[in-house]
């Protein structure tokens, strides 16, 4: 797998060397992504910067994470940038995927109302924070419920403790949507959530809630990036997405990463390699 990334890169280089727009090749890649990427506004940033370089036009279905994969083995898509390295393995290992590639990372951070942030000041790890939410009569958890990267991720959380609660709708409420609905929906119930940093510092309309709880190493966020493997899939623009990726990997695509900020604060972290 690595000699077929490594044999596209070369083809990139020459490409860029002798003058060539991507264009005289193929003009268009479709990438299917999780909806944090997208909601952000990292996409709108990134992209232009890319086909100012390459030429290259990039169309982006933003889902969650699991309906992104799924789309992907469906072969509707020539690149998988997503959130749950479990679920981008086992897709590589599958046969759908070319080589799985570190991209950058964040962190979950959990939401809430602004009178609960001192509540939970004291507490050690996500688990112990949420157990409580469940114990504590009257408190609602907002979940995207959608088998997302964030969902995922969620489950991962409830399951540091000895017993996973009963997720009753009377306190525990699917929206089945993505993040930036999910966190209307908590704003509205006066409800908890579990949201990715970037689509946190992004989100316009925040009202009386704050992040109530974060840092634990268990809310670490890891972003992957995949090329769609053109065995599985003959239609696959093979050539373009791996050029899309060498860039993001880049020494250039990873200082830009950096750089992107909402509000003075870094959205993503680059840590490819």
């Amino acid at each position: 797998m690595t000699n077929l990334r490594r044999h596209f890169g070369f083809v990139f280089v020459f490409l860029l060397v002798c003058g060539f727009s991507v264009g005289a090749q193929a003009q268009r890649i479709l990438v299917q992504s999780t909806t944090s990427t997208q909601n952000s506004g990292f996409y709108d940033y990134i992209l232009p910067l890319f086909q100012a370089d390459t030429g290259l036009s990039v169309n982006v279905v933003a889902v969650g994470t699991g309906q992104a994969i799924r789309n992907a083995m469906n072969g509707d898509a020539d690149v998988l940038l997503v959130h749950a390295k479990a679920a981008e393995q086992a897709f590589v290992e599958a046969g759908y995927g070319v080589e799985r590639f570190d991209l950058m990372y964040n962190d979950f951070v959990l939401i809430g109302p602004q009178s609960a942030v001192a509540d939970y000041e004291g507490f050690d790890g996500i688990g112990l924070v949420l157990a409580d939410i469940y114990r504590v009569g009257g408190q609602v958890f907002v979940s995207r419920g959608d088998d997302s990267g964030t969902h995922k991720a969620e489950m991962r959380m409830w399951a540091l403790n000895d017993e996973m609660p009963e997720f009753d709708p009377s306190w525990y409420r699917e929206t089945g949507a993505g993040m930036g609905a999910t966190i209307r929906a908590a704003i509205e119930m006066q409800g908890f959530t579990l949201t990715d940093r970037a689509t946190w510092i992004a989100f316009g309309d925040k009202q009386n809630f704050a992040i109530v709880y974060q840092g634990d190493p268990a809310m670490f966020n890891q972003y992957g990036i995949i090329a769609v493997n053109p065995e599985r899939f003959d239609h696959v623009n093979a050539a373009g997405a791996q050029m899309f990726i060498d860039w993001l990997l880049s020494e250039k695509g990873q200082a830009l990463i950096a750089a992107y900020q909402v509000d003075g604060q870094q959205l993503f972290f680059p840590n490819a390699g």
